[in-house]
């Protein structure tokens, strides 16, 4: 029994080692990254708004609105495709993340769906390496705490169940975004 429980201990050292290796966490602007795809915390028409889906159109330049224009937008909690134009990132994965509405109506497994969605489409792609924003967290009032959670609940499951990307990182706009992320990192993956 001793040597069973060491077994599970060195399992979970493991998998916490991983994900230190496979997780990153910053502030910053991911318009700039030099990622394999990033990914656009889009609405449904996918044809540019505000905040990060704003400035992610602004980066890549015109050939992305007429490439989402011709998508024809996207449900909640699913993700999209395109290029990444003029980004440094060759893809644009397009997620459509919940208005929070007090948490009733869906909204924790829609951005849980957007997380798996946005994985199942980087693997199709054959990204290596993703960056994400905080996912409704901003003028779709997703509480940042629970958003972060969820963010990384589901990265901690992918990489657990699939070795196919080599990076994650989170891209935290400000300060306080940034050390949530950290905590919630510290307890809901190391710990």
């Amino acid at each position: 029994a001793e040597s069973r429980g060491r077994r599970a201990e060195d399992g979970r050292q493991k998998t916490e080692e991983k994900m230190k290796e496979k997780i990153k966490i910053i502030q910053g602007d991911i318009t700039k990254l030099e990622v394999d795809a990033i990914v656009n915390a889009a609405n449904n028409s996918l044809l540019g708004g505000g905040g990060v889906d704003g400035a992610i159109h602004r980066s890549a330049g015109p050939d992305l609105l007429e490439e989402t224009r011709k998508i024809g937008g996207c449900p909640t909690g699913e993700a999209r495709v395109s290029g990444g134009y003029d980004l440094p990132a060759r893809w644009v994965i397009h997620t459509v993340g919940p208005v929070w509405k007090g948490g009733s109506q869906n909204e924790e497994n829609l951005l849980a769906s957007c997380y798996r969605n946005s994985f199942a489409a980087a693997v199709e792609k054959g990204v290596k390496t993703v960056a994400f924003p905080a996912v409704s967290a901003g003028v779709y009032g997703f509480p940042l705490k629970k958003a972060t959670e969820i963010a990384m609940r589901e990265t901690r499951q992918f990489l657990e169940n699939d070795d196919l990307l080599d990076q994650v990182i989170f891209v935290c706009f400000s300060q306080e975004a940034l050390k949530i992320y950290q905590e919630t990192f510290s307890t809901r993956i190391t710990a």
